[in-house]
């Protein structure tokens, strides 16, 4: 899930503190652009891959140049796959180091505001456990990433025992299940800072407009 974007209206020609925030919050979004355009590229390589996957488990040892084949092809995939995770943790970074510099903004905000004030602190709250569930997402993937890796190097070897095999998919099985939890509270992270984000531009007495917000998720093998 994407944060949502917002677009702010002003006639003011300074920069209070409340303006400041928003522009580094609306930075935060962009610097996630990057993160949401890696959604369904690898979307494509995961559902090209678990085809080549099913290829590979219908030949039989006969067929072994093929598995071969198409093995390395799926190896390949994987890889281009870990490219796609990478770049989007580093738009995930990028954007919370944005993000962190609204911190020592807070305490200049309108004192007369406690509950802009309130919005803010709970904000920054949300967005750590947002940032924190985002690791432990891209730790999970990247786990599972190297277990697929790992089954495809397994499955070049004409000597492979069935059990063995059988091993390594449980094994993968049981590290996508991990990330699809890590995806939902991740979403959920995100949904509780959009409503709270909103709330703080009301609070500050911002006038923006909203645009329609996206939601990505990571699909299981």
């Amino acid at each position: 899930m994407l944060l949502a974007v917002a677009a702010f209206l002003s006639a003011c020609t300074g920069q209070s503190a409340e303006e400041q925030i928003y522009e580094h919050l609306e930075k935060a979004v962009t610097l996630e652009d990057a993160f949401r355009e890696q959604q369904q590229p690898m979307v494509d390589l995961e559902t090209e891959e678990q085809q080549l996957y099913e290829e590979i488990i219908n030949l039989n040892m006969d067929q072994f140049d093929e598995i071969e084949e198409k093995s390395k092809q799926a190896a390949s995939i994987v890889e281009k796959r870990r490219e796609k995770l990478e770049l989007e943790k580093e738009s995930i970074d990028s954007a919370k180091e944005e993000f962190d510099e609204i911190e020592p903004l807070i305490e200049d905000l309108d004192e007369e505001n406690a509950e802009a004030k309130e919005k803010a602190e709970q904000l920054v709250e949300t967005m750590n456990a947002r940032y924190d569930s985002y690791q432990d997402l891209y730790s999970a993937y990247d786990e599972a990433l190297t277990l697929d890796a790992k089954l495809y190097e397994m499955m070049q070897n004409e000597d492979l025992k069935e059990e063995k095999l059988q091993e390594q998919i449980d094994k993968i099985n049981q590290k996508y299940n991990e990330v699809i939890e890590q995806n939902e509270t991740f979403n959920k992270h995100t949904e509780e800072y959009n409503a709270l984000k909103k709330e703080l531009y009301e609070a500050m007495e911002l006038d923006v407009t909203y645009e329609q917000q996206e939601e990505s998720s990571t699909s299981e093998e």
